[in-house]
């Protein structure tokens, strides 16, 4: 399971057998979607595939999941979504009522997005051979004129902000499952980002240096992927990252840090300074961005770790964890 997780397994996986097999530079880039020119068109493209369990829980559900999460990688990459194609893998057994929620749950999420769905396949597989469904995408969209996003592009002393509290996603999936014995008011974070990057774009505009939307492995596993990257060093400000009291005390009962805890409608950004204090003022102006903040510092030392400056003056390592203490949120 730890090879799906996004941590230092899926990326051992991803760099020892993928991308040599597959021989592509831009497969290597490991960006959220890769770059694609046609004709002097610039275009991004993604895949994705949601298996989360339950299907349905607090504040979304698997089909909303797979529309957001799609054009949130495009929207990673700079690019306005504009097309996705769908595959459903169907349990024998699921019900037709369930069926068709997800169905309307993909649509209003796609009218949402202002995404169009326009290719589609359908499998069912014998019961007990899936869990009800999963949903696999392909998603394009055009890249803005305006982005020129990379992590080749960060720089000693760019500002880290994120776009909001974290943790709720990981939180709201564990809670719903039921397995726990607690009961709090926690709803996924799920939504799409496009409009969170669009304003960053005005805001910021080539003073944007790199986007990561934190899903599995959380805002930790961003941060150490691009220090890694980049070779740099990153200080992130404990007292500074935002955090419910509802996620914060779930977080504490299972003995995680919400640092590592999947979010399906954040995003980190890395911004020069002087254009900073703009940022996160076009993050907290859009729905779902109130929380926005600024959280630390791209430093030159220790080049390709991640460092946390505590409130009792001290520092300690965030490393990348193997695997990812929540299986099966997205």
């Amino acid at each position: 399971m730890a090879h799906g997780a996004g941590g230092k397994a899926t990326q051992s996986l991803i760099e020892g057998l993928f991308v040599p097999a597959f021989g592509s530079e831009r497969l290597a880039a490991m960006d959220d979607a890769g770059a694609v020119s046609v004709n002097g068109l610039e275009l991004a493209l993604t895949t994705d595939s949601f298996v989360v369990k339950p299907i349905r829980f607090p504040g979304g559900s698997i089909g909303e999941l797979a529309v957001n999460g799609t054009v949130n990688d495009l929207a990673m990459a700079g690019a306005r979504p504009l097309a996705l194609s769908l595959s459903l893998i169907l349990e024998e057994g699921l019900a037709a009522d369930d069926l068709r929620a997800e169905v309307e749950a993909i649509a209003a999420a796609a009218r949402t997005a202002e995404v169009e769905i326009v290719a589609g396949d359908t499998k069912v597989v014998e019961r007990g051979h899936a869990d009800a469904m999963y949903v696999c995408t392909t998603g394009i969209g055009r890249r803005d004129p305006r982005a020129r996003l990379s992590p080749a592009a960060l720089r000693p002393g760019d500002r880290i902000l994120v776009s909001g509290t974290i943790g709720e996603h990981g939180t709201a999936i564990m809670l719903a499952r039921g397995d726990l014995g607690l009961d709090a008011e926690i709803e996924s974070d799920t939504r799409s980002l496009w409009p969170a990057v669009d304003s960053l774009l005005d805001a910021a505009g080539p003073s944007l240096r790199c986007l990561r939307d934190a899903t599995r492995g959380g805002v930790a596993s961003v941060l150490n992927e691009l220090a890694r990257a980049s070779s740099v060093a990153m200080i992130v400000r404990e007292a500074d990252v935002p955090v419910t009291r509802e996620v914060a005390g779930a977080s504490e009962l299972l003995g995680i840090d919400p640092m590592y805890v999947a979010n399906e409608g954040k995003l980190v950004a890395f911004v020069a300074p002087e254009a900073a204090d703009a940022a996160l003022a076009a993050l907290r102006a859009v729905p779902g961005g109130e929380g926005a903040a600024e959280i630390g510092e791209v430093k030159t030392d220790p080049p390709g770790m991640v460092l946390v400056a505590t409130g009792f003056g001290g520092k300690r390592v965030m490393d990348q964890l193997v695997g990812d203490p929540l299986p099966r949120i997205c």
